[in-house]
């Protein structure tokens, strides 16, 4: 069985994929900016339940906020 690692966070790309900022978001999902900033600068791995908030606000899906590493 593979064991599934998670990697570098993407959450800046997202950002700005979706034409927003990080202050936005964070007052769309009730997270601080700095709590958004500590997930997108890989000091802290968000929640299941914060992906799942943010991808409803992106438009995108939780595995896409995540860099997955295989082995």
């Amino acid at each position: 069985m593979s064991n599934i690692v998670r990697g570098r966070c993407l959450l800046k790309v997202r950002i700005n994929e979706a034409g927003t900022t990080q202050s936005e978001l964070a007052r769309k999902i009730g997270y601080s900016r700095q709590q958004l900033s500590n997930w997108a600068n890989n000091r802290e791995k968000m929640s299941y339940e914060a992906a799942v908030l943010i991808c409803r606000v992106l438009g995108c899906h939780a595995e896409d906020l995540y860099e997955w590493h295989f082995a």
